[in-house]
């Protein structure tokens, strides 16, 4: 099998959700609890801390390290070094932080491996979508602008430098950044000693350990009805990012318009309803399952079987559950 990159833990040999909801179980004095909005979405921490104090200290730092990397990459703060390559990247080589630049190349080198599947640069058609007011490019709009879509027109230069090759590429890092965040939290954590943590943002979620002897438990919830829950399982230290058709989305003439566009047309794919990727890495499960919904579920399937350590659970437009091989078993 071909690796998506490194990684030194095994993980986990249970199924997981596909849409990370978190089941509530009985509070103990130690447990100390955090929900939050970040990043456009809602984020919540639980972590056991046998200091009162250090918890809470942790819970602050925690939502401060998302508003942290929010303040670096939202593509809705003019303020943010994303925001800043978007306005002036075209016209010039703009410098960045070390920090994104890194991710930048995460991006790069996963657009390369899913052949263009994965792109940051959708976001030169994305920002014409606006799903709460129900608005998507007209078709003259979508000829002009999908040609913008293609992750080589960022070109990574020396000394943490970016460039676009055309003007009018724009990107967003809708579809790694929380997963990112999910991720530097925990590391975070478990810098400072704590052996049980749980952080989740929006379709991300990151667990460390277990839950003092047992099991964190998630719940597959089912992507059209919100209160219904496929399964729950349990799981421990492990990465779960879920992507689906259900977050940001309007209908109009029987066609689902959502937050997740195919770099080769512009527009929403439809074969599938939700992709779930698990793995050792919060930052690279939130790519992943963005990538295989693009893909669809056969050529889906076939990628992520190729990626050592992650596996994946599809639901397609037929609401029909599908596991990659390490999960079927």
């Amino acid at each position: 099998m071909t690796r998506l990159f490194s990684a030194s833990k095994s993980w986990f040999s249970s199924l997981l959700s596909v849409s990370c909801l978190l089941l509530a179980l009985p509070a103990y004095a130690e447990w100390q609890r955090l929900p939050f909005q970040t990043m456009g979405t809602q984020a919540y921490v639980e972590l056991w801390a046998e200091d009162d104090t250090l918890g809470k200290n942790l819970l602050n730092a925690v939502q401060n390290e998302f508003e942290r990397i929010n303040q670096l990459m939202s593509p809705y703060l003019a303020s943010s070094e994303l925001s800043l390559l978007n306005r002036e990247a075209a016209a010039d080589p703009v410098t960045v932080s070390a920090e994104l630049y890194q991710l930048l190349q995460q991006a790069e080198q996963l657009a390369k491996l899913s052949d263009g599947a994965f792109d940051i640069s959708f976001a030169s058609v994305g920002f014409s979508y606006d799903y709460r007011q129900q608005i998507k490019p007209s078709a003259t709009e979508l000829a002009r602008q999908q040609p913008l879509i293609n992750y080589q027109h960022i070109q990574l230069l020396a000394d943490n430098q970016v460039k676009f090759s055309r003007p009018g590429v724009k990107i967003d890092l809708g579809g790694i950044a929380k997963g990112y965040a999910v991720e530097q939290a925990i590391g975070l954590l478990a810098e400072a000693g704590i052996k049980h943590a749980l952080v989740t943002a929006g379709g991300d979620t990151r667990l460390l350990g277990d839950k003092r002897g047992r099991p964190w438990l998630v719940a597959i919830k089912h992507p059209r009805k919100d209160d219904d829950i496929v399964a729950q399982l349990p799981l421990t230290n492990s990465a779960i990012s879920t992507s689906g058709d259900y977050e940001r989305f309007f209908i109009e003439d029987g066609v689902r318009y959502h937050h997740i566009l195919d770099p080769k047309s512009g527009q929403s794919p439809s074969g599938l309803m939700s992709v779930t990727v698990l793995g050792p890495d919060t930052t690279l499960t939130d790519a992943l399952s963005t990538t295989l919904f693009v893909m669809g579920l056969q050529r889906g399937m076939a990628f992520i079987e190729q990626q050592a350590e992650f596996e994946a659970i599809f639901i397609s437009s037929e609401h029909q559950l599908y596991f990659s091989s390490g999960l079927a078993q």
